[in-house]
């Protein structure tokens, strides 16, 4: 007798394969992985959209467009960023359930792209902070300068 059967284990190894087959927890997981994936589209959508509302807004007001365009790219890189987590997480969950190496392999491909695209967008997104910081910076001092007397 073999120690697991000693144990009891194998009874609740038998019987949760009962409870829950290979097939349904297939079925769940493909259900998970498409609500991950569309909670990713969405944030990437709503990023968009508040993007280009902004956008339209700056180009009616008419003044200081580049400060003002940078915020507008940094709070979309923001967006996209956090869909994109969302779209690896889904490719994640996808593989889950018993992956063949050719499920792996695309992960492996696709996880390195989605990685690859996040990071430069977190530079992007760092440098255009880096900007709009220096850019609060001279103003600031172009306004004490300007209030002080000569």
């Amino acid at each position: 007798m073999e120690w697991a059967e000693l144990r009891g284990y194998s009874r609740i190894m038998d019987t949760t394969a009962e409870v829950l087959p290979e097939s349904a927890l297939r079925d769940a997981v493909d259900l998970l992985v498409r609500l991950v994936e569309a909670a990713g589209a969405l944030i990437i959508f709503v990023g968009a959209v508040w993007a280009f509302g902004r956008f339209l807004l700056t180009m009616a007001r008419g003044a200081g467009p580049d400060r003002r365009f940078n915020r507008i790219r940094l709070t979309l890189g923001r967006f996209l960023a956090l869909g994109l987590e969302f779209q690896l997480a889904g490719d994640v969950l996808r593989t889950a359930v018993a992956p063949s190496f050719t499920e792996i392999g695309q992960l492996a491909a696709i996880a390195a792209i989605r990685t690859a695209l996040n990071f430069f967008l977190g530079r992007e997104i760092a440098a255009e902070r880096a900007e709009i910081e220096r850019d609060r910076r001279k103003d600031a001092d172009g306004s004490r300068a300007r209030a002080e007397p000569v």
